[in-house]
């Protein structure tokens, strides 16, 4: 059926998305399946301590409590629903969160066989953490689904070249909705004087800025930055490092760097603002963002202002939205882990004014173009759509 089949109660395929937990981030994304032509779709949901769910607007949705605890080093989480949604009363295609941690998983995709259920494991195919065992594990798990779900290309093309099935592979490319990001954006563009003055009041406009947003958290490495800012500031006696987040404990240690550097008046620690209205002027006031290790979403933020983004070359230290930034065409990447490498690729943007705006071009085309809301629904609508007909298969076999 395509999309611009005629859709009746009948033929409209009834989905469930299961999810760890209902970040405002994804509410977009869910909107935009749940109106896709012939998608039925139900959102159940649990928590996660740190990230807090959001409001449901635009799709059917249904929390499910899940219990976290640990063992050994390694937690697990306990997510009963899964096993209530594999049988054709509730749904023909069950998408599941590919966390092998979760003990509810496996029997849940047993069930959902039985039961006539298609069912796709969507998740990053991968691990920051990374063994053997692990990565045989998860993807004997794969096997047991009808259809895998990448949030990234590299991933998906490693799972193809070792296990194949290629035509049950897909990819879903993680996204922002760009939508409220460009309205803020353009709100400050239109009133200039208010940027400038923004820009006075907070002491901006004397040096170049580097920004970073997200959690603090030891793993993203703020502490090559300061070390990188240190070795900067000998040639930009103006240069400021605006840091954006909540993580009071990180935050502390951090500032401790910062104070042994010398970077006292350098480094501003701005704590979580989370109105992209307030985040606007610091964005639009920056010259370069920069996530040293454990880059994910917010380079896709701060393509959104045009901002060139550095990021190290290690891709398993990153999360899958690292392959966004493309070295010289939207970014930079430096060697993981080496602060001189760090500075070279900072000192290259912050110096060298059309570089730097054709990587600005470049990243503003990035997500116009291609890590987009759209053309991650469009992954998902796919997969979705290929689970449907499996399960349309399995249920004539069974006649």
């Amino acid at each position: 059926m395509g999309l611009d089949s005629p859709v009746t109660g009948e033929n409209r395929i009834r989905v469930i998305v299961q999810q760890p937990a209902l970040p405002q981030y994804r509410v977009p994304l869910f909107r935009e399946l749940a109106g896709r032509a012939g998608i039925d779709l139900e959102v159940r949901y649990g928590r996660v301590d740190e990230i807090p769910n959001a409001a449901v607007k635009g799709f059917k949705a249904l929390y499910s409590p899940t219990r976290l605890w640990q063992a050994s080093s390694w937690p697990f989480r306990w997510d009963a629903s899964k096993r209530r949604c594999g049988n054709r009363d509730s749904c023909e295609v069950l998408m599941l969160s590919w966390n092998i941690r979760d003990p509810c998983l496996v029997p849940a995709l047993l069930r959902a066989r039985r039961g006539g259920v298609s069912t796709i494991l969507w998740g990053h195919g991968s691990s920051k953490q990374e063994t053997h065992l692990r990565r045989s594990l998860r993807w004997a798990v794969a096997r047991l689904a009808t259809a895998v779900l990448f949030y990234g290309n590299a991933a998906a093309l490693r799972y193809v070249a070792k296990m194949g099935r290629p035509d049950s592979t897909f990819v879903a490319l993680n996204s922002l909705d760009q939508t409220p990001i460009q309205s803020a954006k353009r709100k400050w563009e239109e009133d200039p004087k208010e940027l400038i003055r923004f820009r006075r009041e907070e002491v901006l406009t004397d040096g170049p800025v580097i920004l970073f947003s997200s959690r603090l958290q030891r793993s993203n490495r703020l502490d090559l930055l300061l070390e990188a800012t240190a070795l900067l500031s000998e040639r930009h006696a103006n240069l400021q490092v605006v840091i954006i987040g909540s993580g009071s404990v990180e935050m502390g240690r951090l500032a401790t760097i910062a104070s042994r550097l010398g970077l006292e008046g350098r480094v501003r620690f701005l704590g979580e603002i989370y109105e992209e209205h307030r985040l606007a002027p610091w964005f639009l006031s920056a010259d370069v963002f920069c996530y040293p290790s454990n880059a994910g979403l917010s380079v896709l933020h701060a393509f959104g202002y045009g901002l060139p983004v550095v990021v190290s070359d290690a891709e398993s230290a990153n999360n899958p939205e690292w392959e966004a930034v493309r070295d010289e065409v939207n970014g930079l990447h430096y060697a993981a882990g080496n602060v001189g490498s760090l500075a070279h690729a900072l000192s290259r943007i912050l110096e060298y004014s059309s570089f730097a705006q054709s990587l600005s071009a470049g990243a503003l085309r990035t997500v116009a173009t291609e890590f987009t809301l759209e053309n991650m629904v469009d992954g998902m609508e796919s997969a979705i759509r290929y689970g449907a007909e499996r399960a349309k298969t399995s249920t004539k076999q069974d006649r």
